[in-house]
Parts: structure tokens; C-alpha cells; sequence
């Protein structure tokens, strides 16, 4: 069953989950509103609830070798310590496989500091052990090799060598500020972690967008349960 009962036809679930799959950047609420002919407030649930049967829990860990770093989301502001305070700024951490020269799959999270409980934290949810993980010299990764992963800390120095020695992950970083900063405007706190479900989801599987529109279907109606207005409104504040 598409994710959760519905008034809306059958028939209009599939539109907006072939929109969100295969084009680029994906429908915003107040553009699926237009396509669909339908209030703001089904469209944006409808997205949600698309955005939420994006994350599939049985889905393969991230192995082999795995680059993983933090960025901030919400602009440069002066005066952040070291780079990892947090002040009112969105911390997100992610992790991208190397399976060769290009980035393979990517986790994104938002977490609530760069400490090593919230970094390790992330590390044993996405990633296989025994894998190699590549991070800068952020003391918080020291733990890695205690939880089975092994570990290549880089010294990174500037921004810009930074960029060079975890090439991948500061793409994958730079097409998401991209994204949400050139489409997706006044995205705050509390629905970023669907956003960047989403755009993990669609980077996954960017080669094969009609793969995804079919991943998409069988995930809402096969995996996850119904999604009621009331979760949805509750999971969002509680990220």
C-alpha cells in the first residue's frame, strides 16, 4: 500500500513519485501543488511521505573503502571555533564509498555536534566493519579502529587541501548545498534530515532514474507502514 491511507487516487501517488525520481531537481510542494491540481498541504504531505519510504532500513552497509567528514548547512558565519561549533548552524556528517574514481553510494544525517559518541555514532550505522574509513585529523574519529573499522586519519590543513584529500565527500557535500540552496530555499531544521534522504536516495541512484522510480514504488508499498499526517508532523520536529 502507497504509504498511509489516503483520499488521494492511486493513480496520482504515481506522478510526484516519477517526478521526484527522474527529474532534476525533483518537484517542490508548490510545484507538485500546480502539476496536481491539489492543496499545498497534500502535496507537501505527499512529498513527505515519498521522502520517507526513500530510506529503505534493510538496505547493504557502505564497505570496502568509505571517505566520511561533517560540513555545516545555513552560511558562513564568523567566529565558529575550529570550524565544529555549532551555534544556531545545521551539522550534517557523511559518509560516500570509493569503489573506484568515482563516489559510489552516500548516508547523509544531521548530527548535534562533532563529538566522537555523535561521529562514531553514525559510522556504525551505514558502514560495514572491517572497512577502511578515510577521515581527516579530527581527534573525535580516534575511536574507529576500537569499533572494527580501520582508519586513515588525513591532516588536512586548509580547505583546499581538505578538498584533496577527501575529493568524493566534498562533492557529494558541494552538490548538496548546491541543491538545496539553488532549489529547495527556506528548508529549515526541522525537515532537513528528509531532504537529505532525498537527495541521498536520488545521487544513488542518479545513473538509473527509472530504477529508482521502480525502487521507490516497491519501498512505499512494500516496507514501510502507513504514514499518517500526524507522524509526519511529529517525526519533523523531532529530528
Amino acid at each position: 500500500m502507497i504509504p498511509g491511507p489516503t483520499r488521494v487516487p492511486l493513480t496520482v501517488w504515481f506522478w510526484p513519485a516519477y517526478l521526484v525520481t527522474t527529474h532534476t531537481p525533483g518537484p517542490s510542494a508548490v510545484q507538485l501543488r500546480r502539476q496536481l491540481w491539489v492543496g499545498y498541504e497534500t502535496a507537501w504531505a505527499l512529498l513527505h511521505k515519498l521522502r520517507r519510504a526513500m530510506v529503505n532500513p534493510e538496505r547493504d552497509p557502505l564497505k570496502e573503502k568509505v571517505e566520511v567528514d561533517e560540513t555545516y548547512l545555513g552560511g558562513h558565519e564568523a567566529g565558529l571555533k575550529g570550524g565544529r561549533q555549532l551555534l544556531d548552524k545545521a551539522l550534517i556528517v557523511g559518509a560516500v564509498e570509493v569503489p573506484g574514481k568515482a563516489a559510489g553510494r552516500v548516508r547523509l544525517h544531521v548530527i548535534p555536534d562533532a563529538s566522537a559518541r555523535s561521529l562514531t555514532g553514525f559510522v556504525r550505522r551505514p558502514v560495514a566493519r572491517g572497512t577502511l574509513i578515510l577521515t581527516d585529523g579530527w581527534q573525535a574519529y580516534a575511536a574507529l579502529p576500537e569499533l572494527g573499522y580501520r582508519h586513515r586519519p588525513r591532516t588536512q590543513g586548509t580547505p583546499e587541501r581538505a578538498a584533496k584529500l577527501l575529493p568524493h565527500i566534498h562533492r557529494v557535500f558541494g552538490n548538496l548545498k548546491t541543491w538545496l540552496g539553488g532549489f529547495h530555499h527556506g528548508v529549515g531544521h526541522d525537515h532537513l534530515q528528509a531532504h537529505l534522504d532525498e537527495f541521498a536516495f536520488r545521487f544513488n541512484r542518479r545513473r538509473t532514474p527509472m530504477a529508482a522510480f521502480q525502487t521507490l514504488l516497491g519501498l512505499a508499498a512494500g516496507v514501510h507502514g502507513p504514514t499518517t499526517y500526524d507522524m509526519l508532523y511529529r517525526s519533523e520536529s523531532t529530528r
